[in-house]
């Protein structure tokens, strides 16, 4: 694994030692930050089910300003930190060692709000966010035009609304789909 653009273009990652962790490839990580372009300088950036940190580490070396990762395995949080101190951005990096569940139900966890959030969960969970989301503090995870992007299996089919947000596109890459949702602030009461 490598970054692809940015500052860090062509830095070599540690990549999974174990094989339950799926790493995004590169095709689909390049038409994930496609997708994102301008909308990423100077964003926060949170990535559920983080994993290596890749996909975080290629937002920062793309511009945003600060990013999450939220990622409870032991030897993916090793990998993660290591990449994280060998590309230099650890001082522009939150990781929190629990579950996405944990961290949803838990605001003082989280340094958002958040402008682009990215989930990547084990597919067979793919259809456990929508509780997720739907039982959060919305206004202080997502700012007020964010962006959640879920990569699933594309077989999978997502709800319109997953929580707060609404399904806006979905682009399919084989057996990959990203869905492209943007959160939808609540009516004032």
């Amino acid at each position: 694994m490598r970054i692809i653009a940015g500052t860090l273009r062509g830095r070599r990652l540690y990549g999974p030692s174990q094989s339950s962790l799926r790493p995004t490839s590169d095709k689909v990580r390049e038409a994930l930050f496609s997708i994102l372009g301008s909308r990423l300088p100077g964003c926060r950036f949170l990535d559920l089910y983080a994993g290596t940190g890749a996909i975080a580490i290629e937002a920062l070396s793309r511009g945003a300003a600060f990013a999450t990762c939220v990622e409870p395995d032991p030897s993916a949080l090793t990998v993660l930190r290591r990449n994280m101190v060998h590309c230099g951005v650890a001082s522009r990096m939150f990781v929190c060692p629990h579950t996405v569940q944990h961290f949803v139900h838990h605001p003082t966890l989280w340094h958002g709000p958040y402008d682009i959030v990215f989930a990547d969960p084990p597919y067979a969970h793919t259809m456990q966010l929508d509780r997720l989301l739907t039982h959060c503090s919305h206004d202080t995870l997502f700012a007020s035009d964010a962006w959640l992007i879920v990569e699933h299996a594309t077989k999978t089919r997502l709800p319109y609304t997953l929580g707060p947000c609404l399904c806006r596109r979905t682009y399919r890459y084989g057996d990959t789909t990203l869905s492209l949702y943007t959160y939808t602030t609540p009516a004032p009461s």
